[in-house]
């Protein structure tokens, strides 16, 4: 089934054409990498799905519904989760309390916080942080954690909408690879088995290739390839504009870790 539906996106900035008929879509539990050189147009396809941009051309659908230009606010209530490419949490608040502070502005009681907030929604906040592995460390502030630990926390939180559409800006930035493979195999598990679409964007070519079902390769604002990872990795354009020899290697890893 299609989740979101991108046509025809275009975006100028001045007399710089970012993205240029920019067209895709996205099906339920599918997980669809962005990627290309810097300044390729990513973040600018990225935004005008999210409603951080307004398209100055092409249309965006949600499960059949146009979004085009809504701004994230009721992007986010139709169903979207985001992540950034530096977590936005609450240093100073308990990783629980991230959680529970996300789940009490998903159901509208921000009102209420002059209650007490440390009680609302304690059960959902712990369950959601015992998916994505946190639920162990959930009375520590969030300020002490591991960088990967502090993004797990950022993944719960985002889940705290129930999105059936999660948008993942540079996920594994600042990481560790060890870190890096474990936080997108989660994402992966928890978006196959719960049916969300994940549309996110990476330059390490390790965790596109080894998780993403599809690959969409921007170059100049403009789609020059898109396919299966292998598909994509074995593009004669692409080899020459963008992966080289790397996505050759990051392919060969891809493949021997997905048999053991």
């Amino acid at each position: 089934m299609t989740l979101l539906a991108a046509e025809g996106l275009t975006k100028r900035f001045g007399g710089v054409l970012a993205a240029k008929d920019v067209t895709f879509a996205l099906n339920a539990g599918e997980m669809l990498a962005i990627i290309g050189p810097n300044g390729a147009g990513k973040s600018t396809t990225f935004n005008m799905v999210g409603g951080q941009l307004k398209p100055d051309g092409g249309r965006v659908t949600l499960a059949g519904q146009e979004v085009t230009g809504m701004p994230p606010r009721e992007v986010c209530r139709l169903g979207v989760g985001r992540t950034f490419q530096v977590a936005q949490t609450f240093l100073s608040f308990t990783v629980l309390g991230n959680v529970q502070m996300a789940l009490i502005a998903h159901h509208g009681q921000t009102r209420k916080l002059l209650a007490d907030a440390a009680a609302m929604h304690r059960d959902a906040a712990l369950a959601l942080l015992d998916r994505v592995g946190m639920a162990a460390q959930a009375d520590r502030p969030v300020g002490e954690l591991a960088y990967g630990d502090v993004k797990r926390v950022e993944l719960a939180i985002a889940l705290a909408a129930a999105p059936r559409l999660l948008l993942m800006d540079e996920p594994t930035a600042g990481m560790a690879p060890a870190e890096r493979a474990a936080l997108m195999a989660l994402v992966a598990g928890i978006a196959r088995s719960e049916g969300i679409g994940v549309l996110f964007t990476e330059h390490d070519m390790d965790a596109v290739f080894a998780h993403a079902d599809r690959i969409l390769v921007l170059v100049r604002g403009e789609i020059i390839a898109r396919g299966t990872p292998e598909e994509v990795r074995a593009d004669p354009e692409v080899q020459r504009v963008y992966l080289g020899h790397s996505g050759t290697r990051a392919a060969a890893r891809a493949r021997r870790a997905a048999h053991g």
